[in-house]
């Protein structure tokens, strides 16, 4: 005799629903735009660090500036 302690019909829609399934999509990678400044984490020796933090504020432009002009840019 059958053990009909598991409806079939529910077993069958829950097997469907398992394979039917779409995944829930990922994260939308945004484009970037220009002129906008991302955050990162940067090690440089600490005198090179100094000598752009001696000028006064804006460092970090100057830091950006001059790698740009490394890059060609």
């Amino acid at each position: 005799m059958a053990d009909r302690r598991i409806d079939p019909r529910k077993a069958a829609e829950a097997a469907f629903k398992t394979v039917t399934t779409k995944p829930a999509p990922g994260p939308v990678a945004t484009p970037a735009l220009p002129g906008v400044k991302e955050t990162v984490s940067l090690r440089i020796d600490k005198d090179v660090l100094e000598h752009f933090q001696n000028g006064g504020p804006n460092w970090q432009d100057r830091i950006n500036a001059a790698l740009r002009a490394a890059a060609g840019k």
